[in-house]
């Protein structure tokens, strides 16, 4: 590492020496780059609607051992296609091919996947336009499309 500067032109030096040491830091180098918003399928925006193509099931990773319901969609915004987690006890029987859905991000670290759900940063939380957690609980009952 260089040392550092002590003389008349000193501060140019410190300057130049922050700004090269600021790029090794990956926060103010996502931050720069406008990387969250260049990678992000729903363009920074807290929610998305989606058409729903297909139910799957995804394994968790190790150690645990299940099989965990999600959502192949559409984002009706841009096209894109990603993968959605459906939280909830049987929630998914309240989802068929077709319907439309409001998915939000999951709240992983830096906007990745959360827990034992690989590569996974979406969660259902409407399916046409009723609460999805209401549905589950049974305080109303899914509308017709």
């Amino acid at each position: 590492m260089a040392k550092k500067g002590r003389g008349i032109g000193a501060g140019k030096k410190l300057k130049d020496s922050r700004k090269a040491h600021r790029w090794q830091s990956t926060t103010f180098k996502r931050r720069a780059l406008n990387l969250k918003k260049k990678s992000d399928p729903l363009k920074a925006s807290p929610q998305g609607k989606a058409i729903v193509l297909e139910k799957i099931q995804i394994e968790a990773k190790q150690p645990n051992s299940a099989l965990r319901k999600c959502v192949k969609c559409q984002l009706v915004k841009n096209s894109k296609k990603i993968t959605a987690f459906v939280p909830g006890y049987n929630a998914i029987k309240f989802i068929d091919e077709h319907d439309e859905v409001v998915v939000e991000c999951i709240g992983g670290a830096k906007g990745r996947a959360k827990g034992d759900l690989s590569g996974i940063r979406w969660q259902v939380i409407k399916v046409n336009d009723q609460a999805l957690n209401s549905l589950v609980s049974g305080k109303i009952e899914k509308g017709r499309r």
